[in-house]
């Protein structure tokens, strides 16, 4: 059998079985996942990347096979997938309707790689609508707020999808094919003003997913909602669906002579990052952090991407796959605190670095390549984003892009506080380091965020291979691309990220050494109410402790520019939309005299006007 169509019918009919066993077999549904997704990420992980499937439905010739970008994407998928659900075996134990859960999660997965090796528009349509309604119903999982962040994810992502049938029904009616080859060749016979049209609503359609100004909106509650199993593959590889159809739009659908597109898009990644970096300051939950997180990171890799520059391209697609890496690793590390403390409010929970360490070290090595600090891949990833942009003098960009990272290191060092580093309270004194089962995919993915930091060129010549098919144009063809920046070649006696590395975890080293070993010894702890009180008496609810207003000053100065969000908007459109339905509503309110009239007052208005506009 075709490895492409038995991928899929493992997965979906794992889905299904899982759903089943979860009625009359529970016991045997954790192991069967897991045992289907390692099946999964082994059949894909040897596939022929020539292999393909072609067929025909109702006339509809459709074609499905991996190219080199979309099996660079599909690693993602298929790494993150099998430890997101090893992680969930833990993390989801003793949870209702776990069945509906786990195939929902195997859905999801399918559905990516349906996308992924998806030839044609009408396939891609067709896996995009599967991925969006099994993540919906995860994010109503809990089945709190329904109303709230459920139906807001829902409606942006129908908005994106309408978008996107639009584009797919114009494209076919002038191109009459929907294979994605036969439209990227035959896209500039349109006129200028058709192909404008038909990337923007693409561009809709993908960036509501990628959490784009201004559709971004459903993000920061279905990330933070979300069962945080899930929401390390909701982050770190669905969005990427997104930024994998946004660079199909841009290297193949914007001409050089719309490269305006271009800078509009590369705009609103950058106000997107640096808005969400500040959002995610002064949160005090850590998973409402690590979801405007996200949208800030995602922020950048939409930047590179619409860079349209060798290395800006090369560096957005590198944080691609590096923030599916980190803040994969941080959404289970948060989750794991969510489980064993439960809860994840900075104000409350801390000092976890003595119960947690495991879970603390996969934090501060995924904190270190989120911030861009050497020798983790973060700084590969944003050296290369900055040269890309300053080398094609986009220097306002550059200015946006360092601002938002360098406020990065504000909330990434809140976290790290926050949850681990602050004062033992006496109430958490109870909680124990997470399961083995969660901890060894953190692990894991915080090893990769070194091995990629100290050899990047690992992934360099896939993400290479992966440009040239997604359609960016190669007018180098006798050198690699990434020996375009000062950090791989000659210029400057080469930068070597290995003694760099060395010297940093020395001095980790000796630090963790220097602070097990004192911690051995005989200590009072002091908690946050036992402090001088002036003579008042603190209440054992009182919390002492500045977390509370961590950031206050920072606030203060930046509030004027979050004090209105875009949600305001919305909501101040939408009750205007309801408001005008109650009056159409008022208006056609069923009686049929009331029907009469308007159409005798019609027939008036088009006699005494027709004269002059109709012509009788």
């Amino acid at each position: 059998m075709n490895s492409l169509i038995l991928i899929l019918i493992l997965i979906f009919g794992g889905g299904i079985i899982s759903f089943l066993l979860n009625k009359f077999l529970p016991i045997l549904r954790d192991a069967f996942v897991v045992l289907v997704m390692l099946a999964i990420s082994y059949l894909f992980f040897t596939i022929d990347h020539a292999e393909q499937f072609d067929f025909e439905i109702g006339g509809i010739s459709l074609q499905w096979g991996f190219t080199y970008a979309g099996y660079l994407f599909g690693i993602i998928v298929a790494g993150l997938g099998f430890l997101s659900i090893l992680y969930s075996t833990a993390f989801m134990k003793g949870k209702d309707r776990l069945g509906y859960f786990y195939m929902n999660f195997l859905f999801s997965i399918g559905a990516m790689f349906g996308i992924l090796m998806s030839r044609d528009l009408v396939s891609l349509f067709f896996f995009w609508e599967i991925m969006t309604w099994s993540s919906y119903f995860i994010v109503i999982y809990s089945g709190k707020e329904v109303n709230g962040r459920g139906l807001k994810y829902i409606l942006f992502s129908a908005i994106g999808a309408y978008a996107m049938l639009m584009a797919i029904v114009i494209l076919y009616g002038f191109i009459g094919s929907f294979m994605l080859e036969d439209v990227f060749n035959s896209i500039y016979a349109l006129s200028t003003g058709y192909q404008i049209a038909i990337a923007v609503l693409l561009m809709i359609g993908f960036g509501v997913k990628t959490a784009i100004m201004p559709v971004h909106v459903w993000a920061p509650d279905a990330y933070s909602e979300s069962p945080m199993a899930y929401t390390a593959l909701f982050s770190g590889a669905l969005s990427k669906m997104g930024v994998f159809g946004f660079a199909l739009v841009l290297f193949n659908l914007v001409s050089g002579q719309n490269w305006l597109i271009n800078e509009i898009v590369a705009w609103l990644a950058a106000i997107t990052s640096v808005l969400a970096t500040f959002y995610a300051v002064i949160q005090k939950d850590a998973k409402k952090l690590l979801a405007y997180s996200s949208i800030a990171q995602l922020g950048y890799i939409v930047v590179g991407l619409a860079s349209g520059t060798y290395l800006g391209v090369m560096a957005g697609i590198f944080l691609a796959v590096l923030h599916a890496v980190f803040k994969g690793t941080l959404f289970m590390a948060v989750g794991a605190v969510e489980r064993q403390a439960g809860t994840t409010d900075m104000t409350q929970v801390s000092g976890l670095i003595r119960k947690m360490p495991w879970t603390f070290f996969a934090t501060l090595i995924s904190i270190i390549t989120l911030a861009g600090i050497p020798p983790l891949g973060g700084f590969v990833g944003k050296w290369m984003l900055y040269e890309a942009l300053i080398t094609s003098d986009r220097y306002y960009l550059v200015i946006m892009i360092f601002l938002s990272s360098t406020a990065a290191f504000l909330y990434s060092y809140r976290i790290l506080f926050g949850l681990f580093l602050g004062q033992e309270e006496p109430e958490f004194a109870h909680v124990k380091e997470a399961p083995l089962v969660m901890l060894i995919p953190m692990l894991l993915l915080a090893g990769i965020s070194v091995l990629t930091g100290s050899f990047p060129g690992l992934v360099m010549q896939p993400i290479q291979e992966a440009m040239l098919v997604l359609g960016f144009e190669n007018r180098l063809p006798d050198m690699d691309w990434w020996q375009l920046t000062v950090l791989f070649n000659t210029w400057g006696d080469k930068v070597v990220l290995q003694n760099v590395m060395i010297s940093i975890m020395g001095v980790f080293l000796v630090a963790l050494t220097f602070i097990t070993i004192k911690g051995y010894k005989k200590q009072r702890y002091v908690t946050t109410k036992d402090i001088s009180s002036s003579g008042e008496i603190i209440q054992p609810e009182d919390n002492m402790t500045f977390q509370i207003d961590f950031y206050k000053p920072f606030e203060r100065a930046i509030w004027p520019m979050l004090k209105r969000n875009i949600d305001t908007y919305y909501t101040e459109f939408g009750n205007g939309l309801e408001a005008f339905f109650d009056f159409v509503k008022r208006i056609y309110n069923g009686n049929g005299q009331f029907y009469a009239i308007y159409v005798m007052a019609f027939l008036a208005l088009l006699l005494l006007a027709g004269s002059e506009y109709f012509g009788f």
